[in-house]
Formats: structure tokens, C-alpha cells, sequence
């Protein structure tokens, strides 16, 4: 997405690069089913920690000033704590995850829409990731090769469309943005088991995901190119897909956050930190919980850890 937040230019003109890697890591330990938190699950010592550290790596080429091409790919490191038979253990994965590639477009011409503009996005998702990573997990029948939990997958094994929009308008010093992403997933399941004890949840499902951010930032010391930034963040996982069946095991929910964060810009260099914080938190029923008549939980983090960096040339 082009860089914004600073007096830095979006607009990367004919024949210019940005490249970018970008750093995510949360704890999840916090139970939910729907909106209210299971806090018997930390007193009694069986919630499960899930430790994300997601790492993102791409570069965008600008054809035009209005048109350009982004190629991403996700680097997975997570682990997953659980206890079973009486102990507490550690699954653990890493891996490349899922290639994205997405062409966008500026939809006002930037010589005459430079204070507010709407770029729109339509890419493809590839199943590079491995969806069926395994791990020994330890059972009442003794320790056990099976799959690890979907939450730590490096991918989903299904290939996807994606669809986003960014719009900005400087208002003074200040910028306003507003950027969301949708990510269609058709496939149905991805026929990797779950080694869940429920027929309807054996194989895991191929989900939509979605990610919806408005936001603005102030310049505080605009000759070293440092902006405070504060954005509300909505992102999660619907129970049906919007084309395609949603059937399998999946754990739809949102969670709602505030992020306070800043960005640095000196030359073609951009570095962001933010922390989202969560302010809200629901662990919505899936259709197999529909089916069967229940509603099952999902652990969710307290804050995420965001840090990003660019470079344009």
C-alpha cells in the first residue's frame, strides 16, 4: 500500500520501486465465546498461548503515476501452548505462507488529486504455504504426529482474491485515511485434518478474512519527518465465506482495536511502529457450531505489535 502518514508524496511515480518488509507479533491467551471472556481458563491454568511472529516481504513497481503492482510473501514463526492428559506441551511451525500479487490504481490523477485520492486493488492469492504442518502432540494414548492447530498454519491451501481500497485527504498538517482489505477464499475445505472430536470440524476450512482501518496522523517534527499516528482497527474471520461453501472446522470473530503508533521518513526510508489495542472481542459461531447446536471459543490477544519498513528507489 503507498506510504502515508507523513509529508512523504503516495504517489511513487513512472518507474520507481518501493520495497518493504513488515513485522507482526501477538500473544493470544485471552478465551472468548462471543463477546464474554472464559477467565476460569487462565485461573485454572488450561487456556492455550498461541505466539504469532509474522513477518511480511515485497516490493511495489509504479508503471505510471497512477497504476503499479505489488508482490508479497509472508514468513511464519509461531507456537502453540496447550494443555492434555494432565501436561502442558508446545506444538511449534515456521514457513513461507501464502504469495500475494495485487495491481492498483490511483483513481484520481495525482497532478490534480495530491491532498486526497482513493487508490483501488484487485490481486491473487497463491497457495504457497504449507496448510498441513505437523508436530508431536501429547495425548492420553501417548505422544502423536498430527496436524497443528489451524491458528499456527503457515497457509490455508486454497487460492484466493483479494480486493482493498486506501483513501487519504490532508486536512491542514493533518492526513485522514481510511484503507480496508477483503480476502475471498472459494474453497470449501482443504481436506488437512483436524484431529477434532466432532465430524463436522475433521477438516479444516478455507476462510474470508478481512481488515477494515481508519486513521490519521499529525506531523510533530515535520523537518525530520516524524508523524504521531492514532487509527481504530476492525479485523477477523467471518462464519460464511461471501462466494463458496463454509463448511469444516474454522474460528470466525473479530477484534476491534485502537492503535497508537508514529512513522519516521527521512529520504526514501519510512519506518512505522504501531500497537493496536484491543478494545473489543467476539468469538462468533461457525456453521458447524450452528449445526451442532453450540458455540465454541477462540483465544484472542490483549495488543499486537506492528513494525514496518520501506524503502523507495
Amino acid at each position: 500500500m503507498p506510504v502515508i502518514g507523513t509529508d512523504k508524496s503516495p504517489f511513487l511515480g513512472k518507474g520507481k520501486w518501493q520495497v518493504f518488509t513488515g513485522y507482526r507479533f501477538q500473544r493470544s491467551d485471552r478465551h472468548f465465546v462471543g463477546k464474554v471472556e472464559q477467565k476460569n481458563r487462565l485461573s485454572e491454568g488450561t487456556e492455550v498461548l498461541n505466539n504469532i511472529h509474522l513477518m511480511d516481504f515485497g516490493a511495489t513497481y509504479s508503471f505510471n503515476d497512477r497504476y503499479s503492482m505489488t508482490i508479497g510473501l509472508p514468513l511464519l514463526i509461531a507456537d502453540r501452548s496447550q494443555r492434555a492428559a494432565g501436561t502442558r506441551f508446545t506444538t511449534e511451525t515456521n514457513g513461507i505462507g501464502d504469495l500475494s500479487v495485487t495491481g492498483r490504481t490511483w483513481l484520481g490523477n495525482p497532478s490534480t488529486h495530491s491532498q486526497q485520492n482513493i487508490s483501488v486493488g484487485f490481486g491473487m492469492k497463491f497457495p504457497t504455504g504449507e496448510p498441513g504442518n505437523t508436530d508431536t502432540f501429547i495425548t492420553a494414548n501417548g505422544p502423536q504426529v498430527r496436524t497443528v492447530d489451524q491458528s499456527i498454519q503457515a497457509g490455508d491451501g486454497g487460492y484466493g482474491f483479494i480486493v482493498d481500497m486506501m483513501a487519504f485527504k490532508r486536512i491542514k498538517r493533518s492526513t485522514v485515511t481510511l484503507a480496508g482489505t477483503y480476502l475471498f477464499n472459494p474453497r470449501d475445505t482443504n481436506g488437512v485434518r483436524t484431529f477434532r472430536n466432532r465430524p463436522s470440524e475433521a477438516i479444516m476450512s478455507v476462510s474470508d478474512q478481512y481488515l477494515l482501518r481508519l486513521g490519521a496522523s499529525y506531523p510533530i517534527f515535520p523537518e525530520h519527518g516524524f508523524s504521531l499516528t492514532m487509527a481504530g482497527r476492525w479485523e477477523g474471520v467471518p462464519a460464511r465465506d461471501l462466494i463458496g461453501k463454509s463448511n469444516g472446522f474454522r474460528r470466525p470473530g473479530y477484534a476491534v482495536s485502537l492503535e497508537p503508533g508514529f512513522v519516521l521518513s527521512r529520504g526514501g526510508d519510512t519506518i512505522g511502529f504501531s500497537v493496536p489495542f484491543a478494545v473489543s472481542r467476539n468469538r462468533t459461531r461457525s456453521v458447524p457450531d450452528i449445526l451442532d447446536g453450540r458455540h465454541g471459543d477462540a483465544a484472542f490477544a490483549d495488543y499486537i505489535i506492528l513494525i514496518g519498513y520501506s524503502h523507495r528507489f
